[in-house]
């Protein structure tokens, strides 16, 4: 049986149960979607909020509704503040990434604020921005989440426990795809957003994890300078690409107005295989002001269709 390992993104989550099932159900929804369990695909999911929240979000109709037109009901969390910055690296780190981010964000709502007919003059066509206390909860839920994660920040998300963040979801990723057996189909791991990221690093540089026969990354931000400078050793530009435990093919899918990925949504050739391009890059045009949600991407034809190639459907 194929089987499919999904990673969640950034923010606060419904429980694991749901968030899978909202996964599943959103991928086989409206025309040319994939019934995974129909098809006889198994499924998982890395489920990693619980490492950063106190509690899953109860929110889910929220979560999944494909109306939203900003963060707030799905990637940012009001209970998240930026990381505190220790040292000169951290502080470099956090001040590179929320000034590419805010720019990207900016760059999202002018491109919206431009009606897609120009030629239609006396049209009424209103610019909605993102209120800043939005913008200001994706960008801090954003930094604290990847800082946590890259710098294995030692958290309590709950009273009594404790956990080093990085060593914590590694232990999760490499649990989840070591149990699946690649004998009876193939195994991917379809990632998002700040779950690229943990992708990435775990096929990369975790020796423990076992190997897979595809990734998919959506909405990364692994074009980031500042993430590619965490990713070492390991990572290199003329040797990224994760060959130690990816046995097959690396389909990167993002929307140029998706603020995590639109800074530098092309990742190519900075995750070359002995010098040659070898991912493949997708680009897809999601609906709304707000373009990350992992709903909007799942219902993308382009990434269902590399879906399907993947698991030979």
């Amino acid at each position: 049986m194929a089987h499919v390992t999904f990673i969640h993104g950034i923010s606060n989550k419904p429980a694991a149960d749901e968030l899978l099932d909202i996964w599943v159900r959103t991928l086989d929804s409206g025309s040319g979607g994939i019934n995974l369990p129909g098809e006889g695909v198994s499924t998982s999911m890395v489920y990693w909020a619980d490492v950063l929240y106190a509690a899953p979000d109860d929110n889910v109709a929220a979560y999944e509704s494909l109306d939203a037109l900003t963060p707030k009901e799905v990637d940012a969390s009001a209970e998240t503040r930026s990381p505190v910055a220790s040292t000169n690296e951290e502080a470099s780190f956090i001040a590179g990434l929320a000034f590419k981010l805010g720019g990207t964000m900016a760059a999202a709502e002018a491109v919206e604020a431009i009606p897609p007919n120009r030629g239609l003059e006396g049209l009424p066509y209103e610019r909605v921005p993102l209120p800043w206390p939005v913008k200001k909860a994706f960008l801090e839920t954003f930094l604290r989440d990847v800082h946590h994660y890259l710098f294995n920040t030692s958290f309590s998300p709950r009273p009594g426990t404790t956990f080093k963040v990085q060593d914590e979801i590694r232990k999760r990723f490499v649990k989840a795809v070591n149990a699946v057996d690649r004998a009876n189909g193939p195994h991917i791991v379809i990632s998002h957003s700040m779950g690229t990221v943990i992708a990435y690093d775990c096929l990369k540089r975790v020796k423990k994890s076992a190997h897979v026969d595809g990734l998919i990354t959506v909405g990364s931000p692994l074009g980031l300078d500042e993430i590619q400078d965490k990713l070492q050793p390991g990572w290199t530009r003329q040797n990224g690409y994760p060959s130690e435990r990816n046995d097959g093919r690396w389909v990167n899918v993002f929307d140029r107005l998706d603020p995590v990925a639109g800074f530098d949504p092309f990742i190519s050739n900075d995750f070359q295989r002995v010098g040659k391009a070898e991912i493949k890059d997708v680009e897809v045009s999601n609906s709304g002001a707000w373009r990350h949600s992992i709903v909007k991407y799942l219902k993308a034809d382009d990434l269902r269709q590399e879906i399907a190639r993947m698991l030979e459907l």
